[in-house]
C-alpha cells in the first residue's frame, strides 16, 4: 500500500505562511531573481504548505505567487516550481487535458496517470476534470484515442473491480493463434492490483511466460504501452516509476515534461521507494543520473526533490 510518509518532501516544521511568502516576495523583488532562495524554500515546504504561501502571498501583496514566479523564472526551472506549486489533482488534470488537447495526443501521459493513480485518486481527477473544464474525462479521451487502447482507457477511468477467471486470460494470449486484444483489454483493467499479481503468478505457472513477455509478443503500439503500464504498476507501482525515471533521460536528449511529472507528482508519496527500485535496477543511483543529465537551478530543485544520493 502507498503510504504518504515515503515521499522524499515533508511538511516543513515551525511553518509560517506569512514569512514564506516575504522571503519569495524579496527573492524576486528589484533587479535581478534570487532562484536559489526560492528553490530551497520551495522544495522543502508539503504541496499544502505551498498552497498556504500562496494564499498569504495574495493577501500580503494582491498578487498571484504563480503568476509572479512565471514571470520571474524560465524554461524547464519554470515548469518545474510551477508544477510544484499546483495541487496534485489539479496537476494530473492540467497534465491529461494538455495530453488531450494539444497538437496531437500525448498517449504516453494519458498512460502513465490513469495507469499508476488508486481508484480514488481516479475518481477525484474525473470530478475536478469536469470542475475545471466543464467536460467529462471520458467523452475527452473517448474523441482523441480508437481501439483497443481507448476501451482500457475507459475501463481505468471507470475504475471497476470485476473478478473473473484466469482461463479467460490464458484463451486470449499464448494458447491460441491470433490474440483477443478484448480479454487482455478487459481482465488487466478491471482488477486490483492484488488479484492481478495473482493472476500473473498463475499465469507463469500455467503457460511458463511473465504477463509483460505475452503482451509484447501479442501486442503493439499504445496498447502494448498501455497494457504493460497496468501489469507493472500491478506489481509494483514504485518500480514502474523508477523505469519511467530512467528511460526519462536514458540515451540522448532528456524527457523534461516526464522527469519533472514523476519528481514533482510521486514527491511526497513515494520516491523513498522509487530510489531504491532505480537503484537495484539500474547501475546508478536516481540522484546520479539527474546530476548527469540536467543543469542549473533545474537540477538543482530536481536534486532536493530527490533528496539523497543511494550510490
Amino acid at each position: 500500500m502507498l503510504q504518504a510518509s515515503r515521499g522524499t518532501v515533508k511538511a516543513g516544521t515551525n511553518f509560517n505562511a506569512g514569512a514564506d511568502a516575504e522571503v519569495l516576495h524579496k527573492a524576486m523583488k528589484g533587479l535581478g531573481t534570487d532562484e536559489d532562495a526560492i528553490l530551497q524554500l520551495l522544495t522543502a515546504r508539503s504541496n499544502a504548505q505551498r498552497q498556504g504561501i500562496k494564499d498569504t502571498y495574495k493577501t500580503l501583496f494582491g498578487k498571484d505567487l504563480i503568476d509572479d514566479l512565471k514571470g520571474e523564472l524560465g524554461g524547464k526551472f519554470e515548469s518545474l516550481i510551477v508544477a510544484l506549486m499546483t495541487p496534485p489533482i489539479a496537476y494530473d488534470v492540467t497534465c491529461l487535458r494538455n495530453a488531450i488537447k494539444g497538437a496531437g495526443t500525448d498517449e504516453k501521459v494519458l498512460v502513465e496517470i490513469l495507469a499508476s493513480r488508486t481508484p480514488q485518486q481516479v475518481k477525484d481527477i474525473i470530478a475536478a476534470y469536469r470542475q475545471e473544464y466543464d467536460d467529462d474525462l471520458e467523452e475527452d479521451v473517448c474523441g482523441d484515442t480508437s481501439g483497443h487502447f481507448k476501451r482500457l482507457l475507459v475501463i481505468l477511468l471507470q475504475v471497476n473491480m470485476i473478478f473473473s477467471s484466469l482461463s479467460a486470460l490464458f484463451k486470449a494470449g499464448e494458447q491460441k493463434y491470433g490474440t483477443d486484444e478484448q480479454s487482455f483489454v478487459t481482465i488487466l483493467g478491471n482488477r486490483s492490483a492484488e488479484h492481478l499479481r495473482k493472476v500473473f503468478d498463475a499465469y507463469m505457472k500455467m503457460t511458463g511466460y511473465e504477463m509483460e513477455e505475452s503482451i509484447q509478443r501479442e501486442t503493439s503500439g499504445n496498447l502494448s504501452a498501455l497494457l504493460l503500464a497496468v501489469v507493472k504498476c500491478a506489481r509494483s507501482v514504485p518500480a514502474y516509476f523508477a523505469e519511467t525515471l530512467y528511460y526519462a533521460m536514458k540515451g540522448a536528449g532528456t524527457d523534461d515534461d516526464t522527469l519533472i511529472r514523476v519528481m514533482v507528482s510521486r514527491s511526497e508519496v513515494d520516491l523513498l521507494d522509487i530510489r531504491s527500485h532505480f537503484r537495484r535496477l539500474f547501475a546508478c543511483s536516481l540522484h546520479s543520473m539527474i546530476q548527469g543529465d540536467t543543469g542549473g537551478d533545474y537540477r538543482k530543485a530536481l536534486l532536493l526533490l530527490c533528496g539523497g544520493d543511494d550510490a
